[in-house]
């Protein structure tokens, strides 16, 4: 199983620690600069929107041309695009790269995903798809720490984001392997998806909000808190490496309980978490990072819980078509969600960071009690399987589509 997608997984993890720089280095540099948080929040937008672009597009590209040639040219011009950021401080220019990467991340994970699907089988899809988060998200968590290498008011660490995109090319360009087809997917109403699962895909939405905000306004906020270059890394690391810690609990748990109940006490806890830092702003060091980590634990397993629970009101056949819709709601909502936070921020000081997240958390918990009230839980023998996932938007993390294809 791992030998037949090692390449890519090897590839993955280095790309991700390119990406994971990148996007922390950005809202670093820009506040250094002194760039407002508000144009800050809508420069790293751009990504989202590039990326929901790319989503259009790239099934398409890769079909004409193949995914070891759609991955290594994208891979090229989301390296190029990290050093013209570097070069040129200029606000509406990095907005322009930021929407090309997105672009380019797009069809990079349309190539992860297909190669995926194909190395997995019934039998062992958990434990490929278990494998290549954790990949995604140690190389991510790690990524942070590269801050300390370099200046970040200097061109250096853009340089090194660029060099680790390339890197990523060897082992996918040098695979023996032969990549597999990819299929557009097909149209699906939202109306429909609603209907059939309102709490589903409201917390879809939700959670492309919450993503996009700690990945995108994470690092703003830590900087214009006080920390240091150190300490925002160490924020920042804290916030997705404790992603890593609940998504097998969380997601075993809502496979033996009502997953609407699961994800109101993921809320729940979150909503404490965030809230706790807003309430008490001065609290020790170490205490506030448990807390932010504790926050990120819980709330990033949301996106797979609200997945998995619309995906049980679903038949198997409408699940692929389900799966390209809520990506498309997760994705507009993670491009809404930095200018948000970043005109917050901008008004009302960096509190409003967990501030936003604490509402976003809490308004989801009320949501979700009271369509409780409104309708029955499915029943266990309707239920399909936990499904591991992440917003191809956030990070680029695209399993959703793979594990659908079951």
């Amino acid at each position: 199983m791992i030998s037949t997608v090692w390449p890519l997984l090897l590839g993955m993890g280095v790309l991700m620690l390119g990406a994971g720089l990148q996007g922390t280095l950005l809202g670093l540099r820009a506040t250094l600069e002194g760039i407002p948080a508000p144009v800050t929040g809508a420069i790293m937008s751009c990504y989202y929107v590039g990326y929901l672009l790319g989503t259009f597009g790239a099934p398409r590209l890769v079909r004409k041309v193949g995914h070891i040639r759609v991955f290594a040219a994208l891979a090229a011009v989301a390296s190029a695009t990290i050093l013209v950021q570097g070069s040129f401080v200029n606000a509406p220019l990095w907005a322009v790269m930021r929407l090309v990467s997105g672009v380019c991340f797009a069809g990079i994970y349309v190539v992860a995903e297909s190669w995926l699907n194909a190395g997995a089988s019934r039998s062992n899809r958990g434990t490929l798809l278990a494998t290549y988060m954790l990949v995604l998200y140690v190389g991510l968590g790690s990524a942070q720490f590269l801050l300390n290498l370099a200046d970040p008011s200097t061109a250096t660490p853009f340089m090194l984001v660029s060099v680790l995109i390339s890197l990523a090319m060897i082992p996918i360009v040098l695979s023996s392997h032969h990549s597999p087809e990819t299929h557009v997917p097909m149209k699906v109403r939202y109306r429909d998806l609603y209907k059939n699962s309102p709490l589903g895909v409201v917390a879809v939405t939700v959670s492309g909000m919450i993503s996009s905000t700690i990945f995108a306004m994470g690092p703003v906020y830590a900087r214009l808190s006080g920390l240091d270059t150190a300490g925002v890394a160490e924020f920042m690391a804290v916030s997705i490496l404790c992603g890593t810690l609940t998504q097998y609990p969380m997601g075993r748990l809502s496979d033996r309980m009502d997953r609407r109940t699961v994800i109101a006490i993921v809320c729940t806890i979150a909503t404490f978490s965030a809230g706790s830092i807003v309430v008490f702003p001065h609290m020790p060091h170490f205490l506030f990072l448990t807390m932010a980590g504790a926050f990120s634990a819980f709330v990033l397993t949301l996106y797979s819980l609200a997945v998995s629970h619309v995906n049980d009101k679903l038949e198997p056949g409408q699940m692929i078509a389900a799966s390209s819709a809520l990506l498309s709601l997760n994705g507009t909502a993670a491009a809404i969600a930095p200018i948000l936070a970043g005109s917050l921020m901008a008004a009302f000081g960096p509190q409003s960071y967990f501030e936003t997240l604490a509402i976003l958390t809490g308004a989801l918990t009320i949501y979700d009690l009271w369509r409780k009230l409104r309708r029955s839980a499915t029943p266990a023998a309707q239920k399909g399987p936990f499904i591991t996932a992440q917003p191809q938007g956030m990070t680029g993390q695209i399993v959703q589509g793979a594990e659908l294809q079951k």
